[in-house]
């Protein structure tokens, strides 16, 4: 199993407010987290980098995760604690007010892969079979299209596009959505910031992911594509390969790899 990650600030934006870790133990399970950071100057990125950081600090105190039973309640309990400590540093200072985070996460072992999710970053599972997407967007475009008010047509162009619904860090208590699939050999998982889906289309990402390109030449096409159909915003991604029998390459493991160009 190997992982993958790339960040960028894109073609409009002035600061990179997104962060992204991977954090494999030497038993082999992996931490991937990509956070989109929100509400005012700095304060974005200050939430988006605490929840990252705070998730790997958590995790590495963590022993062997078993069963999925037991990746849902690590992720239960430590997103409920980063929560509220973003929560208060937000409410003491008055420069923070405001601020939150998209989270998406995953928890990968050799047998399953349980993912939570607050936001409209996103988790896709990627075979020859198709490419599936296994987050649900806390966002109110996506409540009026899961009501049947706008279709997903519209919602692409809605001019209320980017209003969230939840979101780490902006009240006392949140819910986070869980999910655990199998995680068989020969599958893609990836977990990014709404810069690469609103730039790209679900074919193309999955097109890309099962083309014979390395996983660090995926990771940066991506990338490049969101670019060229014009980096409105900043641009996170991880890619998880469960490879079948070689190793593709070993994954750089890293918190915010920034690319300000």
């Amino acid at each position: 199993m190997e992982a993958i990650d790339r960040t960028d600030r894109g073609k409009v934006r002035n600061l990179n407010e997104d962060y992204v870790g991977v954090f494999k133990k030497d038993h082999g399970d992996l931490l991937a987290v990509v956070a989109d950071g929100m509400g005012g100057h700095l304060a974005g990125d200050v939430a988006s980098k605490m929840a990252t950081e705070r998730m790997e600090q958590l995790w590495n105190k963590e022993g062997k995760i078993e069963t999925p039973e037991q990746a849902e309640r690590f992720f239960k309990e430590k997103i409920k604690q980063i929560n509220y400590e973003i929560f208060k540093l937000a409410r003491e200072n008055k420069d923070y007010q405001g601020m939150g985070t998209t989270l998406v996460a995953s928890i990968c072992t050799e047998k399953f892969v349980t993912v939570a999710n607050i936001g409209d970053s996103r988790c896709y599972l990627i075979n020859h079979s198709g490419m599936k997407q296994l987050t649900d967007d806390h966002s109110l475009v996506n409540e009026l299209v899961k009501s049947g008010q706008i279709s997903k047509e519209d919602a692409e162009h809605h001019p209320r596009k980017n209003i969230l619904l939840r979101a780490l860090g902006t009240e006392k208590d949140v819910e986070v959505d869980l999910k655990t699939i199998g995680f068989e050999k020969g599958n893609y998982l990836l977990l990014c910031s709404d810069g690469l889906t609103n730039m790209l289309t679900d074919r193309e990402i999955e097109d890309v992911l099962l083309s014979e390109r390395k996983l660090g030449e995926k990771a940066d096409y991506l990338i490049q594509r969101a670019n060229d159909n014009g980096g409105v915003d900043n641009i996170s991604l991880i890619i998880v390969y469960h490879h079948k029998e070689e190793k593709e390459e070993v994954g750089e493991l890293h918190v915010n790899r920034k690319t300000d160009q």
